[in-house]
């Protein structure tokens, strides 16, 4: 049985892969410092599969803890990493915190990783790397610009740190994975988005709403380049995203050689805006969403979306979960968190 490390573990994409491995086979260690998670995460992860993953309280940052987790849990095959910072406009606000733990993170964890031998990594990477770009879809190979925000810009530097890393070290292994924006919770409504004051991300925001605890809903501008004048994202479900990490973990495992490293998209390969999502989750749950235009938000692109065909093509993984059962899935949750 091969043993992953899952950083950020009992984050809400972290949760969602860890589940998705445990249903697989694989052992898991999950290695979360509880500063965006709950603890709670562990009990929900353990109700759906039967299985409780190891867990250590650790911030990626501390290189001494990181390394007694490894030597702890020895022989750990490969890491997932997705403990990051994660939120665009926070990011802009509090930019020096983002480069600390995002970027310091990294560096600490493939450190320890060369000190054990642990020779692959799947890197939780996002399409802020590409910018506002000027050709839709994005695929692989498309320019990395100018980042718009300190997230983006720690991102870019994160694939850059493992690009040398991997050219320097000739044994490790790397799988980067570009994905898109997030959305729902599992089916069983037993894990999902924990989201610690207001809400950064779209759906959050909109089903908190939906349960009256936010008065009306910011859309951030009106007034973009798009057919409604709202901002185009590419929105995935999370538990298609968290079974992307499984099939690149079982590609990186599987393969003979070392000193790789692979780019992929991940996301639905469709744009929908802002105020589609809002429409379409009040269509798919028959609830009222009230919401007000506001100015736009530092560090937003106008519109990205991915082109998937290498992902569909090399990993043969696709995103196949219909738009109305992601968004009933994230007002499921809602309404199991509000009791």
């Amino acid at each position: 049985m091969k043993k992953i490390a899952v950083t950020g573990g009992l984050g809400y994409i972290g949760s969602h892969t860890v589940v998705e491995l445990q249903n697989e086979g694989f052992e898991v260690v999950i290695i979360d410092d509880l500063s965006n998670s709950e603890i709670a995460v562990l009990a929900g992860i353990e109700k759906i599969t039967g299985k409780k993953p190891a867990f250590e309280t650790i911030d990626v940052c501390d290189t001494e803890k990181l390394r007694a987790c490894f030597k702890k849990h020895s022989h750990i095959d490969a890491v997932i990493h997705f403990a990051a910072y994660k939120a665009v406009g926070e990011s802009v606000a509090k930019a020096l915190e983002y480069y600390r733990n995002n970027v310091c993170g990294l560096i600490s964890l493939l450190t320890v990783m060369r000190e054990f031998e642990c020779a692959n990594i799947v890197f939780s990477s996002s399409c802020t790397v590409y910018g506002q770009p000027d050709v839709l879809p994005v695929t692989e190979l498309s320019p990395i610009k100018k980042a718009e925000s300190p997230y983006g810009s720690t991102k870019q530097m994160s694939e850059d740190i493992i690009t040398d890393t991997v050219a320097a070290e000739k044994s490790l292994s790397a799988i980067l994975l570009r994905y898109f924006n997030p959305i729902g919770a599992h089916p069983s409504a037993l894990i999902g988005e924990l989201p610690k004051g207001v809400p950064n991300n779209l759906l959050p925001y909109i089903t908190q709403t939906a349960a009256g605890l936010r008065t009306e809903l910011h859309v951030f501008g009106n007034d973009y380049n798009t057919p409604d004048g709202s901002c185009i994202r590419d929105y995935i479900y999370v538990l298609d995203l968290a079974q992307a990490h499984v099939v690149a973990l079982q590609r990186m495992l599987g393969s003979k050689e070392s000193g790789s490293l692979e780019i992929f998209n991940i996301g639905t390969g469709k744009g929908l805006s802002v105020l589609e999502i809002l429409h379409e989750f009040m269509q798919a749950n028959g609830v009222n969403v009230p919401y007000k235009i506001v100015g736009r938000r530092a560090g937003d692109i106008e519109q990205i979306w991915a082109e998937t065909t290498r992902a569909n093509e090399v990993l043969g993984w696709r995103a196949h979960t219909p738009l109305n059962e992601v968004l009933q899935s994230a007002w499921k949750w809602e309404q199991k968190l509000r009791g």
